[in-house]
């Protein structure tokens, strides 16, 4: 997902106090759920850790023919001191990989993956059930999946009937979260007809094909990313409103609205406009976007509990969204902005997991599962020390710590799902990996 403009660090005392859950049961059980559909797995949101998956990467020579999409950086390519990506995959698992311009050290060739292939993406789901994490939010950019994108719109179509087919494998609940970052007016109408076309082409709502699609109060879920930002985007909340007010009138899904960090105080990130209030009132659950918007000292876990405290007085759901670090130096060629909101080995993650526990969340957004060009990648990625090399202008590849395993953000977030869950013993010290 596109990251709006890092905005400054709020600093603000943290307490320093430790958290651990009274529920004994490691089972999610929905608390608001009214599906009795015998064949749904997942009939809410509730006690659920997901991440988002962006799919958006292509390869040079797999069958989307999109070259090295995403993994290039417009305007050069992708070559050493050219690539929009900041980490780098840890492929050894992979089937199928592809031979890039990049090098190691000693000369080797550095190899990169594609979502458009099946197993690679059967392998991701295969990681989520491996670690417990309970499943993902499958982007799909509008944008790109408009009538007059034809490969995107096939490359996305293709991501999700790999990611489909996978979570019914392993049983990882999955939905569809549209984003709207530079969409128009028409745009943002067009997600209706989408939609639509998806129920046709995948049957989204039938239990029995999609036994794992995600519902929320009883309904499949629908995710709209991108509502009530300040950065001058093209459309505006009353094209959003007019959306939810079609989908919903169909009486057959729930929404959840990805919103800006300072929705509710209509702060530093966020459009000042009142209408923006009136629309969150209409979704089901909200997600704001917290990557960017603090470090490990800015993070002040009382915001999430003001949110709570909004969302519970007019009967909308929340879930906070945790990441791990950022970096995006190779997109802006700024090796200053290498680890600019450092991981310190998952203390960061573990830090706004704990805070939103401690709140009274009930459920987690993780961004993201695959992210490398802005570095909030939770799968497995090259560790800093054994990674290629990027040319000979300053920039490299970063990489996470080098005294931690390539899983090492999978298995936290996995033991961040067994607290949600309902397991004990957790606190605000991050868990020890035996």
């Amino acid at each position: 997902m596109k990251l709006l403009k890092i905005l400054a660090l709020l600093i603000f005392p943290l307490m320093a106090m430790a958290c651990s859950s009274s529920d004994s049961d490691p089972v999610p059980e929905p608390e608001d759920s009214t599906d009795v559909d015998a064949n749904v797995k997942y009939p809410s949101y509730t006690k659920l850790v997901m991440a988002g998956y962006q799919g958006w990467f292509a390869a040079e020579g797999d069958e989307s023919n999109r070259g090295w999409y995403h993994y290039q950086k417009n305007g050069c390519g992708f070559f050493p001191g050219c690539t929009n990506v900041d980490l780098w995959p840890d492929v050894r698992e992979y089937t199928k990989t592809y031979e890039t311009a990049f090098r190691y050290p000693d000369g080797s060739s550095a190899y990169v993956y594609s979502p458009y292939d099946e197993s690679t993406v059967d392998l991701h789901f295969k990681w989520m059930k491996d670690y417990g994490l309970d499943g993902v939010h499958m982007q799909r950019f509008v944008g790109e999946i408009k009538p007059s994108n034809a490969s995107g719109k096939r490359h996305f179509n293709k991501v999700l009937e790999n990611a489909l087919k996978a979570a019914r494998k392993y049983e990882r609940a999955i939905s569809v979260m549209y984003d709207l970052s530079g969409s128009s007016p028409a745009d943002v109408a067009y997600l209706y007809d989408d939609w639509e076309e998806l129920q046709e082409l995948f049957n989204l709502l039938d239990s029995q094909e999609n036994p794992t699609y995600l519902r929320h109060r009883g309904k499949p879920l629908v995710v709209i990313w991108g509502v009530g930002f300040n950065d001058n985007r093209a459309y505006t909340t009353a094209d959003v409103t007019a959306l939810v007010d079609k989908l919903k009138a169909t009486n057959k899904v729930s929404i959840m609205l990805g919103v800006p960090y300072y929705w509710r105080t209509n702060g530093a990130d966020t459009e000042k406009d009142a209408a923006l209030h009136a629309l969150i009132k209409k979704a089901d659950i909200i997600m704001p976007w917290a990557v960017g918007r603090y470090d490990i000292n800015g993070y002040n876990p009382n915001n999430v509990a003001e949110d709570v405290k909004w969302c519970k007085a007019n009967g909308v759901d929340y879930v906070p969204l945790v990441f791990p670090g950022f970096s995006w130096a190779n997109m802006h060629n700024d090796p200053g902005l290498y680890n600019s909101i450092p991981r310190l080995k998952g203390d960061f993650l573990w830090r706004q997991v704990w805070g939103a526990k401690l709140q009274g969340a009930s459920s987690l957004y993780v961004a993201m599962f695959d992210e490398i060009d802005e570095g909030t990648a939770i799968f497995k990625v090259k560790n800093e020390g054994d990674v290629p090399l990027n040319g000979d202008t300053g920039l490299k590849f970063t990489g996470i710590e080098a005294d931690l395993e390539t899983d090492h953000y999978l298995w936290l977030v996995g033991q961040a799902a067994r607290w949600f869950h309902g397991e004990n013993g957790y606190t605000i010290a991050k868990p020890t990996r035996e």
